[in-house]
């Protein structure tokens, strides 16, 4: 899953974006509002942290854009600004959390998952797909009840598949998902990781559209 990070606050955004790539996550991290609004009209995230007193053009403003481009990308606001009248203001901009500064960062994380568990309309923390259980907090994979062991990669691919079944994805979008600006990406990097993750849990849970893309079938979270 890809995420961008938008905070002018070095030291903030330093741990953040390491935290969160501990936890797998790809992060994409920029300093000012209008970085932000670039980032967000040329490229695809799966959730956006936001400050709001950013240099250049204020976080509500960046989020009230992205909201205008009918653009519904989780967004989830970390600012300072602590009056029910700032949290008030960012949610009905358009935010879909707000998170006051200092926090926490496991709570954070809890917030991130449970955002983008909504965003892909699941109840359950642990999506099930036939045989397969995946636990997108614990990272961790079970075919029939016995554990699998996945790549960092692997487990981030396995996900952009599994949080949306049914839905198609080409190669260009799943690297989107899985690599940040600063990862090197080879040429055929997901052939690879599909392969693998075909050997580990079945050739059948992830199908070739030819000219398309990969998906997992949607019958199989029936």
């Amino acid at each position: 899953m890809r995420i961008l990070l938008v905070e002018d606050d070095s030291m903030i955004g330093a741990s953040v974006q390491t935290a969160l790539q501990r936890e797998g996550f790809a992060v994409d991290w920029v300093r000012d509002g209008i970085a932000a609004d670039t980032a967000l009209t040329g490229h695809a995230f799966d959730l956006v942290l936001l400050d709001l007193g950013l240099p250049r053009q204020e976080g509500g403003t960046v989020l009230a854009r992205l909201r205008a481009r009918r653009d519904t990308t989780p967004v989830l606001i970390l600012s300072a600004r602590d009056t029910v009248a700032d949290r008030i203001k960012g949610l009905n901009t358009g935010a879909d959390d707000y998170l006051v500064k200092p926090f926490d960062l496991d709570e954070l994380i809890a917030r991130i998952h449970a955002l983008l568990r909504r965003q892909a309309g699941r109840a359950d923390p642990v999506i099930r797909l036939g045989h397969i259980a995946i636990d997108p907090i614990a990272k961790t994979t079970l075919l029939d009840s016995e554990p699998v062991t996945l790549s960092a990669r692997e487990f981030a691919l396995l996900m952009a598949l599994a949080d949306h079944p049914g839905a198609v994805l080409s190669v260009a979008q799943l690297q989107e998902k899985i690599y940040g600006w600063d990862d090197e990406v080879g040429s055929n990097t997901v052939e690879v990781y599909i392969h693998s993750l075909r050997k580990k849990l079945g050739t059948g849970l992830i199908r070739n559209v030819r000219g398309v893309g990969y998906v997992i079938p949607k019958e199989l979270s029936e």
